[in-house]
């Protein structure tokens, strides 16, 4: 009997142990702890209103209602000024670092490939130049910033190239530009650029970073400099650390990060430079046993696509479900609790310790801020991201036209799906659109084309004068307005959501509208999707659906259906689509998505989508027209040879 009883508490003391934290989280008064009261009315406060009880008006930040801001750092009006401001006020601070590569090697993958990993060093910091003269940029992130603040003190026009561009690309950027003079890197100088310089019209000097090259092969009229290696700094200051890091991995032609980049400069914050293949641990060029950048680095602030937090969202995740039924149990159970806490305005403080901790330290453990921009983020990946990061993820909205914002959320708000109200710079106002049924005068709330007015609006398209005028106009107040061609609403706080897009919306041919990026979020909550793209025309009836599957999770599930072969054999296997079709129908009902917005064909991927590819842009944004293209031949097979 004593053994018996001896086993049966041994049984049950996980389910003891989780009722007693389980009571621990639910009774203690974690609110008095967290500052959730201030919190709380920050979230319900209003941010934005319409600027008159005239249906349509334009909603402004009730910070500068009565006008748009039109500087923030008195007297620093321009790049320059801002970057002087910079330097007078945390000159001794640290500024930007990178690290060196110690060495390469390849490694063979299960499926065959090889992969180049990396051993890199710690943090090396980096200085700044002295002045040059004019420019266009075709460079990776490395040294870019630098060469920027330069060219802005010089009063110098920049244009920026993607260093992942086609030569026929570049070669139109060049030319289109009319630029004099190209800033680039030896590397790019050696591949990209070597065989089109030829069909460059204007460009008369080339300014190259890194090794020297032999410029005996380039064209004869081409002025070809190196410039000087980037002066290291000695050791940190002793005693004036920053407050804040930021990890820049997207690139700097993206105008996102340019501006995100300008304002940490701006404010003192310090940039460590890394990319999307070593940012973190288990990054895809990180030698198994070293440390990615995130890891080295321990940023405060990180910005991101939603391709990043959906990878990182997935990856957890899956090794949640590898867990034994205890561990599974004790993270749901706090992860419950702390969604309930954070809908509540609390926190929950204990789980944050205890259970997140670990998830935490993917991204170096001391994030204090997300933000996420350029394409909508679904609400189950920030909702993960709010809760096991343990730090607000805001959501900006712009476009390069707009100088890369419009809206961003407040850190107080942790609402899904929203992008915020309007910057204090900007006023929004949507537009009717009938033929996609979007009024103001919907219920419950005003939607329409998203309208930016504001001295942040450009000043048209370059050399388009006819693409500028059907983009842009200017009222009567002299205000200038651009047309984003995304649908939005307003919420009774002066929120913005982004709910379609005008190009994004397709006809069938019964007459019902389909938003494909719509149907691409919600299904990006597919365990076994990575990346997902809808497709369909006019002249169809349904809608069919490219995805690159999940390796680990689709080829578990192939062994577990009896199948074994490579991965393309898997992901050729129409057993497999039937499987994965099966789960895009489940989630999709989970989504509530329309009967007509659900895929009921797939072709699956063996190979990623990367901007290497061209399927994508260097944003991760998807690249419809090239996918198109690239799937022509199966999406003829998946609509019956029509």
């Amino acid at each position: 009997m004593k053994l018996k009883a001896e086993v049966c508490t041994l049984v049950l003391l996980p389910v003891y142990l989780l009722m007693f934290v389980y009571s621990t989280l639910t009774f203690l008064p974690w609110y008095f702890f967290t500052n959730a009261k201030k919190r709380k009315a920050m979230a319900k406060r209003i941010k934005a209103k319409p600027v008159s009880e005239k249906i349509g008006s334009p909603y402004r930040s009730i910070c500068n209602f009565d006008s748009l801001a039109t500087i923030d750092i008195p007297g620093a009006d321009t790049l320059d000024k801002l970057f002087q401001h910079a330097v007078a006020k945390f000159g001794k601070k640290d500024c930007l670092a990178t690290r060196e590569i110690l060495s390469e090697e390849n490694e063979k993958q299960p499926n065959g490939k090889v992969f180049k990993k990396m051993l890199m060093s710690s943090v090396s910091n980096i200085g700044l130049f002295s002045p040059l003269h004019n420019f266009l940029f075709f460079l990776k992130t490395m040294t870019w910033c630098q060469i920027c603040h330069t060219m802005d003190k010089c009063l110098f026009t920049l244009v920026t190239l993607y260093a992942t561009l086609g030569e026929d690309a570049v070669v139109y950027g060049l030319n289109e530009s009319g630029a004099t003079h190209l800033i680039t890197s030896s590397e790019l100088l050696e591949t990209k650029l070597k065989c089109v310089l030829s069909q460059v019209c204007n460009i008369k000097h080339v300014i190259y970073v890194g090794k020297k090259i032999n410029t005996s092969n380039y064209p004869a009229d081409l002025e070809i400099h190196n410039m000087e290696e980037v002066e290291e700094l000695g050791a940190k200051p002793e005693n004036c650390k920053p407050k804040d890091t930021y990890i820049g991995y997207l690139p700097l032609a993206h105008v996102l990060e340019m501006t995100a980049e300008i304002s940490c400069i701006t404010y003192g914050c310090r940039i460590g430079y890394s990319s999307p293949q070593t940012l973190s641990d288990q990054s895809s060029k990180i030698k198994k046993g070293s440390k990615g950048d995130c890891s080295v680095l321990r940023p405060t602030l990180v910005a991101a696509v939603p391709e990043i937090m959906d990878r990182i969202y997935k990856n957890v995740m899956s090794k949640v479900q590898e867990m034994n039924v205890f561990q599974r149990t004790l993270f749901k159970l706090g992860y419950d609790y702390k969604l309930e806490q954070i809908k509540k305005g609390y926190d929950a403080p204990l789980c944050n310790v205890i259970l997140f901790k670990k998830v935490k330290a993917l991204l170096g453990g001391n994030v204090r801020m997300m933000l996420c921009g350029g394409a909508p983020l679904s609400p189950q990946t920030q909702r993960f991201m709010n809760i096991c990061f343990c730090c607000p993820v805001g959501q900006g909205y712009g476009l390069t036209e707009t100088c890369g914002a419009g809206t961003i959320t407040e850190v107080s708000d942790y609402s899904t799906g929203r992008v915020g109200a309007p910057l204090i710079c900007c006023e929004i106002k949507l537009r009717d659109w009938l033929e996609g049924g979007y009024t103001n005068e919907d219920t419950p709330h005003p939607r329409g084309e998203i309208v930016i007015g504001g001295q942040n609006v450009s000043m048209g398209y370059f050399k388009n004068d006819e693409k500028s005028l059907e983009d842009f106009y200017v009222d009567d107040n002299g205000q200038r307005w651009f047309c984003t061609g995304d649908i939005g609403e307003f919420h009774p706080d002066g929120c913005l959501q982004i709910i379609d897009r005008k190009k994004d919306l397709v006809k069938l041919q019964a007459g019902e509208y389909v938003s494909l990026g719509k149907v691409e979020t919600a299904l990006k909550n597919c365990s076994l999707i990575d990346n997902i793209c809808a497709y369909a025309n006019s002249h169809q009836s349904y809608v069919i659906s490219f995805v690159v599957p999940n390796q680990k999770k689709l080829t578990s599930l192939a062994l577990q259906n009896g199948m074994e072969g490579t991965w393309e054999e898997i992901c050729n296997n129409p057993t497999m689509e039937a499987e994965v079709l099966k789960e895009i129908k489940e989630v999709a009902s989970s989504m509530k998505l329309e009967r007509f917005e659900i895929p009921i064909k797939v072709r699956l991927s063996p190979d990623p989508w990367t901007p290497e590819t061209g399927l994508v842009t260097d944003a991760f944004k998807l690249k419809r027209k090239e996918l198109k293209n690239h799937y022509l031949t199966d999406i003829e097979r998946m609509y019956g040879g029509k």
